[in-house]
């Protein structure tokens, strides 16, 4: 089995929460492709996470984890700035995010800076989220897309609170379609659908990011499973398992942690009911984060998995 490389940012989380009836704020390192570098590794990946770190207690912090995780970061550079905190509050079914830190310790990551061996040598290459909104790391993901030899995958995983207006919008849309024309797998969310493409049911988004030239299209909706449309085949529905939910933080993270973990065992599936048996399973893998506090921290193993999901 060969490794993936995850390229994207990794901050600090301050989780909305309460303690001894007041209202708190929990610590977490986070960040999209953070969360899904160690999904992949706790699933029995092999993986390096390429990003930009700052140079302060923080980014130690981010660093200790990533290493007792297992991801490799010989990928990763060192800015001599304060590591980005992203604010989470909890008032609708998703998280929203207000992000602190100029310039984005996640945003220093340059063409230039991309190691060509480590991309190149890659079975899988993950690319997305919010760093595709700073030119440098655009520039970055771009370089390695052209780079990579293995399968590449991808995730938008818009934050609305970083989008300035329409003009911002439009763009992502480009980058959007760009990053999924090249794309061996995309994996979105329901509301990244509802953003990028308003008024669309999910499955025509599916559909049109398939024609634009994605192998494979995931969007994932939540407590209602997930939808998937692969070639040769039509759209088709995957429901989620039944669970007790308490934190829903890096859950659609896990879905493509377990995606990425199953396409290093195995490559992509020849049928296109693989892919729903491998979403079934992630859905699974998101089912277990959503009963734990804690994002990252909340990633499971595949016993974990097997154990909580016996039947």
């Amino acid at each position: 089995m060969g490794y993936a490389v995850v390229l994207g940012e990794a901050l600090v989380d301050l989780l909305d929460t309460e303690s001894d009836g007041g209202p708190v704020f929990r610590q977490a390192v986070g960040g999209g492709p953070l969360n899904v570098a160690v999904g992949i590794a706790r699933l029995g990946g092999a993986v390096q996470f390429v990003g930009s770190l700052g140079d302060d207690v923080l980014a130690g912090r981010i660093r200790d984890l990533l290493a007792a995780e297992r991801v490799g970061t010989v990928g990763t550079r060192t800015a001599p700035v304060p590591t980005t905190l992203a604010v989470t509050t909890f008032a609708g079914p998703e998280p929203d995010f207000r992000f602190y830190g100029d310039p984005p310790s996640y945003a220093l990551l340059t063409a230039e800076d991309v190691d060509a061996t480590l991309v190149e040598g890659a079975d899988v290459l993950y690319c997305g989220s919010i760093v595709l909104l700073e030119p440098a790391t655009l520039a970055a993901a771009r370089r390695a897309w052209s780079l990579a030899s293995g399968l590449r995958v991808f995730d938008p995983n818009v934050r609305p609170r970083l989008l300035d207006g329409p003009p911002a919008l439009t763009e992502l849309r480009g980058v959007v379609a760009e990053f999924a024309a090249g794309a061996h797998l995309v994996k979105l969310s329901a509301a990244d659908a509802e953003l990028l493409y308003p008024g669309e049911p999910v499955e025509s988004v599916a559909a049109y990011l398939r024609e634009v030239g994605a192998g494979t299209v995931v969007v994932t909706l939540g407590p209602e499973g997930a939808v998937v449309a692969a070639a040769g085949a039509d759209p088709v529905r995957v429901p989620a398992p039944r669970v007790h939910a308490v934190d829903a933080t890096g859950a659609g993270d896990s879905v493509m942690a377990a995606l990425v973990a199953d396409l290093l065992v195995d490559g992509e599936p020849a049928e296109p009911g693989g892919w729903t048996e491998r979403v079934a399973f992630a859905l699974r893998v998101a089912g277990l984060v959503c009963e734990r506090p804690g994002g990252a921290v909340a990633m499971p193993t595949r016993a974990q998995v097997r154990e909580r999901f016996a039947d």
